[in-house]
């Protein structure tokens, strides 16, 4: 086989994973108008990833994190299994 075909092989599945992107954001951009795209943090998960952010609303500021703020919803209930298991 070919260099070039190989090349090309190796390409074409992110090529057309592109083009379907800008088709469905295409499509997007005229059924709901021009939107705004930034960072939003999931407090459950602890998590951010980048989504539309809705009119009025800020994107997440990676500056105001405060990790310590974090609630792990695993390390409380091994909080309360410890707690469980000292009053025993």
């Amino acid at each position: 086989m070919d260099a070039q075909m190989i090349a090309f092989l190796i390409i074409l599945p992110f090529a057309i994973a592109f083009v379907f992107a800008g088709i469905h954001e295409y499509l997007r951009y005229k059924s709901e108008g021009r939107a705004t795209y930034g960072l939003v943090y999931d407090e459950e998960s602890g998590t951010t990833h980048v989504t539309g952010i809705a009119e009025g609303e800020e994107a997440y500021d990676p500056g105001d994190f405060d990790p310590a703020d974090y609630n792990d919803p695993e390390s409380k209930t091994e909080e309360a299994e410890d707690e469980q298991k000292d009053k025993t």
